[in-house]
C-alpha cells in the first residue's frame, strides 16, 4: 500500500522551498557549482572549492592532510586487501576462480574514496591526483555488465544471484555510493566514462525496480540519496522519481530482518512520514532521512519536509550525545530510546555523525534555520575532527564518551568497534573513506549564498571569492578558531550598494560582540563592540569594511538531562564549540580516573590555553571485592586541579582511559 504524498495548502517548515516546476533543469553542458548538494528548486547554496578556499587554520590543516595522507592511505588499504582488484575479477572473468575479497559491500568504499578523489582534485588541480583517479575509474567501468548492472559480489560466474538478498546485500547501496562519486565527477570534471557508467547503473535500476517492475528496496538505504542527486546534476527527474518511489515502498516490513533484530533495523517498520523520531540502525536511518529531505524539495512534498524536520528536532533534542554523536546501541548500531544515552557504551559510529551533518545541511538549505548549522558544528568538531588522527592514518569507528581501559592495540585491519584508539584501517572500512570525502568537500558547508545575500557558517580561515546577487564579492576571514573565539573579516570587493552579509553567532556563545568598522557597516558601525545575541546578525557592508566578531571561549559546565539516567550527578565541560574530556594520563597517581569527582564551579581557562577543574579522588574498592555490599565510608581527598582536553585530541598520547562526563563532588552545587 502506498504512502499518501498529497502536499497539504498549509505552510510549515518548508515554505522556503520554491515549486521545482518554476526552475529550469540546469543545461546538459553546464552543471553548476561543484557541490555535493545543489539543487534548482532551492533557495541557497553551499560554496565550492574555488569560491571558499581554507588557508591554514584547523580546517585547512585537516584538509590538507586528508589530502596527502588519507586518501592515499584509503588507496593503499583497499588495493593491499583486494579490494579493487574485485573489479579487475569481474572484468577478466574469474569470479569463479577467484574469491571476492571483504564484505559484500566493499565496492561503495572504492566509490566514496573516487568521490574524495574528484572533490580533492576540483580543490588542487594536481594533475597526478586526476590520473590517480581516471586509472581507477577505468577499472570499475571495466567490470560493469552490458546492462547497467555493477557489483563485483553478486551476478556472476561462482556467485549468488542479483538481487537475491536485498536486506544485506547492499548493491543498491553500492550503486547509491557510485552515483554520489559521479555526481562529484560531472560537477567538477564534465561527462567522463564514470559518469556515463553511473547513467547506464541508474537506467539499469530504474528498469529493474521502477513502478512497473516487481518492486523491491535494500537494506541499507543510500540509494535514495545517489538517485536523488544524479538526478538534479543531469536534469533527468526519472531518477529522483525513483528515489521516492523507494522512499514509498519502506515502512511495510517487506525486508526480512536479521536475526535477533526487528524491521525498524531497516527501518522498514513504518513508513517515514508517519514516524516522530528516527530509530533502528543510524546511519541507515540518516541516509534515508538525507535523500527523503533531497526528495521532499525536488518534488515540493511539504509534508514530507516537515515530518522530516519534526524527526530531526526530537532525535537532536533526546537521541543524540552531547558531541553530536548519534547511535546508543551497539548491538544494532543504533538509536536507543528517548534518553537512552549511556557513555561507556556510546557507539556513535563515525559514518552515523556523518551522515548527521549531511541531514542537517539539507534541512538548513530547504529553511534557512540556524539550528542546523549550530549541530553541524557541533558534529564536525567533535565527532568529525576527532575521528581522524592528526597524522591522518588512524580512525575511530566508535567514538565512546567513556573508556574505561586504555585497550590492546590489535594488528591492522581492526575490529570496526574498537574506541580505546584510532585503528590504520578496519574490516569494515566504512568511516575511512567517508571522512575523506567530507573533509575534501568540507568548504560547501562553510558558507551560503541565497537571494543576494551572503551567511558565513562555520568561522575558520578562508578567502571567499564568489558572485552574490550577480555581482563580484570577496572577503578574507582570519581566525584562530576553535581555539581562540576571535573572527576578523575583511570585505575585498562588493558591489557599490554593498553586500548582505549574515554571520552566525552560536548558540552557546552569550555574550558575543561584534566590532564593525567602515562606510558601509550601517547600525553596526561603532568605536566599541557591540553585543549581538546567539542566532544570525545580517548586516550590508562595503569593500574595505571591516569586521570583528569576539565570541566567548571561556570553558563552561553543562549539566546532562535528568531524564539520562547513565550520568545524573554527573557535569561535562565545553569550550567554544568544543567537548572537553579527561584522560587517564592527566590524573596524578595514585588515583584513578573512575575515582575522580569535579567541582563545576572551578573550571578555570589557563594562561597557556588549557582548561582545569578542581578534582577529588574518592578511593575506591580494591579490584577482587564484590560487586555489591553494605555502605562503606569513603572520604574524598584532594586531587588538584586536573587539565580537561578536547574530545577530538583524544588518544593523541597513545590509548588511554577517558571520561567525557564526571561525576560531581558532593561539596558541588549543580544547577
Amino acid at each position: 500500500m502506498p504512502v499518501d504524498h498529497t502536499i497539504p495548502p498549509t505552510e510549515g517548515p518548508s515554505s522556503a522551498v520554491s515549486d521545482p516546476t518554476e526552475v529550469p533543469a540546469p543545461p546538459a553542458d553546464t552543471h553548476g557549482p561543484a557541490l555535493p548538494v545543489l539543487s534548482p528548486a532551492l533557495p541557497r547554496r553551499g560554496l565550492d572549492s574555488t569560491e571558499l578556499r581554507f588557508r591554514g587554520g584547523f580546517w585547512g590543516r585537516h584538509q590538507d592532510t586528508n589530502s596527502s595522507v588519507t586518501i592515499p592511505h584509503c588507496l593503499a588499504w583497499m588495493e593491499r586487501l583486494g579490494w579493487i582488484e574485485n573489479f579487475d575479477v569481474v572484468a577478466q572473468g574469474r569470479t569463479a576462480a577467484r574469491p571476492h575479497a571483504g564484505f559484500e559491500f566493499v565496492d561503495s568504499e572504492v566509490y566514496k574514496l573516487l568521490e574524495a578523489m574528484a572533490w580533492d582534485f576540483h580543490r588542487t588541480g594536481d594533475p597526478a591526483a586526476d590520473a590517480t583517479f581516471r586509472a581507477l575509474s577505468d577499472r570499475i567501468v571495466a567490470a560493469q555488465d552490458a546492462d547497467g548492472y555493477l557489483n563485483t559480489c553478486y551476478g556472476h560466474d561462482g556467485q549468488a544471484s542479483r538481487y537475491s538478498n536485498l536486506s544485506l546485500g547492499h548493491e543498491l547501496y553500492c550503486l547509491g555510493h557510485l552515483l554520489q562519486a559521479a555526481v562529484a565527477r560531472l560537477r567538477t570534471v564534465g561527462d567522463d566514462p564514470l559518469v556515463e557508467a553511473a547513467r547506464s547503473a541508474a537506467d539499469h535500476v530504474c528498469r529493474r525496480f521502477g513502478p512497473e517492475a516487481p518492486g523491491g528496496l535494500c537494506g541499507h538505504p543510500e540509494i535514495e540519496m545517489g538517485l536523488a542527486e544524479f538526478g538534479r546534476a543531469t536534469g533527468d527527474i526519472r531518477y529522483t522519481e525513483q528515489a521516492e518511489l523507494f522512499v514509498r515502498r519502506r515502512g511495510f516490513r517487506t525486508l526480512p530482518p536479521p536475526v535477533l533484530l526487528g524491521s525498524d533495523y531497516f527501518q522498514d517498520d513504518v513508513p517515514l512520514l508517519s514516524r516522530t523520531v528516527w530509530s533502528g540502525h543510524a546511519v541507515r536511518a540518516l541516509y534515508l532521512a538525507a535523500g527523503a529531505v533531497d526528495i521532499a524539495v525536488d518534488l515540493g512534498d511539504h509534508a514530507l519536509l516537515e515530518a522530516l524536520d519534526g524527526q530531526w528536532h526530537r532525535t537532536v533534542s533526546r537521541r543524540t550525545y552531547l558531541t553530536g554523536g548519534m547511535g546508543s546501541r551497539y548491538a544494532d548500531e543504533g538509536f536507543g530510546e528517548d534518553f537512552e544515552l549511556p557513555t561507556d557504551r556510546a557507539y556513535c559510529e563515525t559514518c552515523a555523525g556523518i551522515a548527521s551533518i549531511m541531514v542537517s545541511w539539507r534541512l538548513y538549505l530547504a529553511t534557512g534555520s540556524v539550528e542546523f548549522v549550530d549541530q553541524i558544528e557541533r558534529t564536525l568538531h567533535n565527532v568529525v575532527a576527532g575521528a581522524v588522527s592528526s597524522e591522518g592514518n588512524a580512525f575511530f569507528y566508535a567514538n565512546t564518551l567513556h573508556q574505561r581501559g586504555e585497550g590492546t592495540v590489535t594488528e591492522p585491519p581492526s575490529p570496526r568497534a574498537n574506541s580505546a584508539f584510532r585503528a590504520e584501517w578496519f574490516d569494515v572500512a566504512c568511516c575511512p573513506t567517508n571522512i575523506a570525502r567530507t573533509l575534501a568537500s568540507l568548504g560547501s558547508y562553510s558558507a551560503s549564498v541565497e537571494d543576494g545575500r551572503l551567511a558565513l557558517l562555520q568561522y575558520a580561515t578562508c578567502e571567499i571569492r564568489t558572485e552574490v546577487g550577480g555581482a563580484p564579492v570577496a572577503l578574507a576571514e582570519n581566525t584562530d578558531y576553535p581555539h581562540d573565539g576571535r573572527i576578523r573579516i575583511d570585505v575585498e570587493e562588493a558591489p557599490k550598494q554593498g553586500v548582505d552579509l549574515r554571520l552566525r553567532i552560536p548558540s552557546w556563545a552569550e555574550g558575543a560582540t561584534i566590532l564593525a568598522e567602515g562606510p558601509g557597516v550601517g547600525d553596526l558601525r561603532s568605536s566599541s563592540p557591540r553585543r549581538v545575541d546567539p542566532g544570525w546578525v545580517d548586516l550590508r557592508a562595503h569593500a574595505h569594511d571591516r569586521l570583528e566578531l569576539l565570541l566567548p571561549m571561556s570553558a563552561r559546565a553543562t549539566f546532562p538531562d535528568p531524564h539520562i539516567d547513565a550520568v545524573r550527578g554527573c557535569v561535562a565541560f565545553e569550550r567554544g564549540p568544543q567537548v572537553l574530556c579527561l584522560e587517564s594520563c592527566d590524573v596524578p597517581p595514585p588515583t584513578d580516573l573512575e575515582e575522580i569527582l569535579v567541582d563545576p564551579s572551578t573550571v578555570a581557562d589557563r594562561a597557556s590555553g588549557d582548561v582545569s577543574v578542581g578534582a577529588w579522588g574518592l578511593p575506591l574498592p580494591h579490584a577482587g571485592s564484590a560487586a555489591y555490599g553494605p555502605a562503606v565510608p569513603r572520604e574524598p581527598h584532594p586531587v588538584g586541579p586536573v587539565t580537561l582536553i578536547p574530545y577530538s585530541d583524544r588518544a593523541e598520547r597513545g590509548t588511554s582511559a577517558m571520561r567525557v562526563f564526571l561525576p560531581c563532588s558532593p561539596s558541588s552545587e549543580a544547577s
